[in-house]
């Protein structure tokens, strides 16, 4: 994903600037709200990445649309602005709810498949997560037919795939460099 790095700088620093104004909580609440926004306004997504969009009017028409965030957040916006890197913004957020929750000693681990979990089986899946680390996870279900069975459990900076396509792709790979079968 381009910018990913940019955008943990940038979370990281509003992080430090709200724990430092005893703002990290309200913060953590705008950053879910501009994340869904965005993730559900394909309009909004594409005038953000537009080059053809004036900053000043992006920075508007966020502006607008969040007009009861904190002034931190708001700060958030003018610095994006100010940097020419406004279509971050959601990237941002994301990274940003994902450093609160390490800095509140809490993880999500995103478990991928290609039909949606059972409650039994998300459970198990929350166990098993719960054993691989001491901090308090939440479990997060993403659905991706293209994944055709199995799941990819990414929690932190590890994953672990156990997809169907990630097999057939290893295979795929082995026959391809299969030195010994003859060529006719």
């Amino acid at each position: 994903m381009v910018g990913t790095r940019a955008a943990i700088r940038y979370a990281k620093a509003i992080l430090e600037l709200a724990i430092e104004k005893d703002n990290a909580a309200v913060v953590d609440e705008d950053m879910k709200l501009i994340k869904s926004t965005i993730a559900n306004n394909k309009e909004l997504q594409v005038a953000l990445k537009s080059p053809v969009i004036k900053s000043e009017d992006k920075i508007a028409v966020l502006k607008e649309i969040f007009k009861n965030v904190s002034e931190i957040t708001k700060g958030l916006f003018n610095i994006l602005e100010e940097n020419r890197r406004i279509e971050l913004l959601q990237t941002v957020s994301e990274k940003y709810i994902i450093q609160y929750n390490a800095y509140k000693g809490k993880q999500t681990a995103v478990v991928t498949t290609a039909v949606a979990l059972t409650k039994e089986l998300e459970a198990k899946v929350l166990a098993k997560v719960k054993e691989l680390t001491s901090k308090d996870v939440t479990l997060e279900n993403k659905i991706d037919p293209s994944i055709i069975g199995g799941f990819i459990l990414r929690v932190g900076d590890q994953q672990f795939d156990a997809s169907v396509s990630s097999k057939f792709s290893k295979l795929e790979r082995e026959f391809s460099n299969n030195l010994y079968v003859s060529q006719l």
